[in-house]
């Protein structure tokens, strides 16, 4: 039984614990050298107990990779056993399937000692600006292809670097110093961890943290429990699709088995795995499946292992949402973004009042443009602009807003700094929310240019051409996504391509889906969004019936 705390102490603790993950990732922020970390949020922090069991995340972190991470620290555990740890240590990794699904994260675990023993684990993961092969992109056939894997390894051992790894690793990308100071910043945020956990245990007299976890994932399970026992048990399905990759149309089916205070779900009758890095590793689909729950069923509780265990996902081996190694995955997330909406529509007959539309933004749209600049540096710069949120049973659909991750924008000034590329609009896109009672959020339209006298590389990673995000009870689909050269060209929507000096890119990021029938939407509201310039007025009169 976990150790008896008082709900006014737990809190109180639980709440330290997270400022503690909120000062490791603000540690992260400030000293990592790309704009993936430092504008777009691409990362995580979480503190663990001995046993790998996750205590508390940072507020603004990625959902799957705190999910993840636990999972990996215990991998881990299994190569490196407790007792070898030391003071100082920091152990790496990005293999797909032991972490969080593609090669670009890189996970960093580092041990707490507390009275000369090992208490807990601090770890984060990081988007890296480059891990070399073909860097980040949805074309190649086999993970070898995608760039350099990393099994878990000693990055630092008491403090002293692992020369050898890094070296190697500086040896295999093309923006070394963004890459190699990525990790140094990391290893920085595990350090802040460590530090502030071994004071939080001498001010509050804890041995360790093992009790301390114990009752705070009770507490979240319980949580997530009473929540899931609130549904009418049952087996609910839906069926979803996406373009996928050429012909090969990604189907999602999904059934949501509610028996009491658990849930299962599982993704039987999902696409066999392809020859393309779409593939979603089982661990990315777990963690893209509990999440999107915990936000519609137990908002408000903070997450930690015990969110999920009342929550069991399966998907059968070698499709797309569970292939088997070495199937390229590097583009993991437009698979798994799907997941949240495929489950919302199996359980929006049950908790309509609960569950938003599809997201325009799910999945993510990324442009990544590598080259090199006018004075011989290399570059490799990645978009992280999104579309618009599905609609609430209550509100309009957010514009331009990720779900289910949350990786942002950032800034354009800092994206046109470090890379010669100019962002010529970037604006809201005119009727890209899908029509309902309560209408979809709106994508955006990107217009890049390249500057500079040599062409560069541009990935695409992209969705929602074929099939825009649908809308739900009722609401209608929103805007699909359009990619497009100046000269009216389209260049293939997941694969790598040639940019020459002076060519302009146009992105038009997909809108999310409607709520609820488009007839019953408030008059003002469509008022409003004619002059807002939100809508036009022949969508108007074509959606609405709205003649002024």
């Amino acid at each position: 039984m976990p150790d008896a705390f008082d709900p006014i102490t737990l809190e109180i603790y639980w709440n330290r614990l997270i400022s503690i993950a909120d000062e490791a990732a603000t540690g992260l922020l400030r000293t990592a050298f790309s704009t993936i970390v430092r504008e777009s949020n691409d990362f995580a922090t979480v503190l663990m107990d001995a046993q790998g069991n996750s205590v508390s995340e940072n507020t603004g972190g990625i959902a799957s990779f705190s999910c993840i991470l636990p999972k990996t620290t215990r991998a881990f555990l299994d190569k490196f056993p407790a007792e070898t740890w030391r003071p100082g240590d920091a152990v790496l990794t990005n293999d797909p399937w032991l972490a969080t699904g593609h090669l670009p994260d890189f996970t960093v675990v580092s041990p707490i000692f507390h009275q000369g023993r090992l208490v807990g684990f601090a770890g984060n993961i990081s988007h890296s600006p480059d891990v070399g092969g073909s860097l980040w992109s949805a074309d190649c056939r086999e993970l070898f292809e995608e760039g350099i894997r990393v099994p878990p390894m000693r990055l630092l051992r008491e403090g002293a670097w692992n020369e050898v790894l890094t070296e190697m690793l500086a040896g295999n990308v093309r923006v070394p110093r963004q890459t190699l100071g990525d990790l140094e910043a990391q290893v920085i945020a595990n350090d802040v961890a460590v530090r502030r956990v071994a004071e939080f245990l001498e001010d509050t007299g804890l041995d360790d943290l093992q009790g301390l976890s114990a009752a705070l994932a009770e507490r979240a399970d319980r949580a997530m429990r009473r929540a899931i026992a609130e549904l009418p048990d049952g087996t609910y399905s839906s069926v979803i699709e996406a373009d996928g990759f050429d012909e090969n149309i990604t189907r999602i089916a999904c059934t949501v088995t509610v028996a009491g205070e658990t849930m299962h779900i599982d993704y039987a009758g999902t696409s066999a795995q392809i020859d393309r890095g779409i593939n979603c590793v089982l661990n990315y689909t777990h963690a893209y499946s509990v999440y999107p729950v915990k936000c519609a069923l137990d908002p408000f509780t903070p997450r930690n292992e015990g969110s999920y265990q009342a929550i069991t996902v399966s998907a059968p081996e070698r499709s797309i949402l569970n292939p088997v190694y070495p199937a390229p995955c590097s583009a993991r997330q437009l698979t798994g973004h799907l997941l949240a909406g495929a489950i919302y529509q199996a359980l929006a007959p049950v908790m309509p009042g609960k569950i938003i539309a599809d997201c325009g933004g799910a999945p993510t749209m990324r442009a990544l443009f590598s080259g090199r600049k006018q004075d011989g540096d290399p570059f490799s710069q990645v978009l992280f602009a999104s579309g618009g949120m599905g609609a609430a049973p209550h509100k309009d659909g957010m514009a331009t807003t990720a779900f289910p991750t949350n990786v942002g924008a950032g800034s354009i000034e800092a994206y046109e700094s470090v890379a010669p590329l100019v962002v010529w609009t970037k604006r809201l896109r005119t009727d890209s929310g899908g029509a309902g009672t309560f209408r979809g959020g709106l994508g955006q339209e990107v217009e890049i240019e390249l500057r500079g006298g040599a062409p560069a590389r541009l990935s695409l990673l992209s969705d929602r051409h074929d099939h825009p995000a649908g809308g739900v009870l009722g609401g209608l689909p929103g805007a699909p996504s359009v990619i497009r050269f100046a000269d009216g060209t389209k260049p293939h929507p997941k694969s790598r391509t040639s940019v020459a000096a002076g060519q302009r890119v146009t992105l038009l990021y997909a809108g999310g889906g409607g709520y609820g029938d488009p007839g019953a939407r408030d008059p003002q509201a469509v008022r409003q969004d004619l002059r807002d310039g939100y809508i036009s007025a022949e969508a108007a009169r074509r959606d609405y019936g709205f003649e002024g």
